[in-house]
């Protein structure tokens, strides 16, 4: 069992800086890839940044050049680092992590419990 657990969103105005962070524990032989997802009320979830093994990473066109996604291995811990906030970025954000299980060497997915963001104007 892997828990994530996510901090650091809360209200900031348009313009502002905020950095989320994801933390995970539990048992598991590794960490593969590593993403943030978005959604707002009454639209989809959608991905909004991802961190994969080799340092691969990939952003949604809407927040290239603002948003930063990086990992502190050591700390079993990803960032989301959020520049140039805009109104539109308001929603909950989750982190999504996908370990390898130390047994069977299995591939899961898991998902952070969500942390609110919120952009004023």
């Amino acid at each position: 069992q892997v828990q994530l657990v996510e901090s650091g969103g809360g209200l900031v105005s348009a313009g502002g800086s905020l950095r989320l962070s994801c933390a995970a524990s539990g048992s598991f032989f590794s960490i593969n890839a590593m993403a943030w997802y978005r959604q707002a009320p009454g639209k989809l979830r959608e991905l909004v940044a991802t961190d994969q093994p080799g340092s691969n990473t990939n952003y949604a066109d809407s927040v290239k050049g603002r948003f930063t996604i990086s990992r502190d291995n050591a700390k079993n811990t990803v960032y989301l680092q959020m520049n140039s906030l805009k109104p539109e970025d308001t929603a909950v954000y989750y982190c999504n992590v996908e370990i390898t299980e130390p047994i069977f060497r299995r591939k899961f997915t898991y998902w952070g419990q969500g942390t609110q963001v919120t952009v004023s104007s």
